[in-house]
């Protein structure tokens, strides 16, 4: 997996609580039980994260997790 999508699972442990084993690539963040106020908290961590901008079209509940990554490495994320 990408860099980004490692930090992504990261970002899902430690502000959701969610363990490295329960996330899968594929699974969506509907599948993780997000909801819409906890997709725009990761949004925001994720801007923090990776410093570039990522806003409601960029993470969805129905986006996977590797989606998410991917759109989030296009705006030019530097590792």
């Amino acid at each position: 997996m990408s860099d980004v999508y490692n930090r992504m699972v990261k970002l899902l442990q430690t502000g959701f609580g969610l363990e490295a084993d329960e996330i899968t690539p594929d699974q969506t963040f509907s599948d993780l039980e997000l909801d819409s106020l906890a997709l725009v908290e990761l949004s925001l961590a994720a801007q923090e994260e990776f410093g570039v901008p990522v806003n409601d079209e960029d993470i969805s509940a129905q986006d996977t997790i590797s989606q998410a990554a991917e759109v989030i490495a296009a705006k030019g994320v530097t590792v």
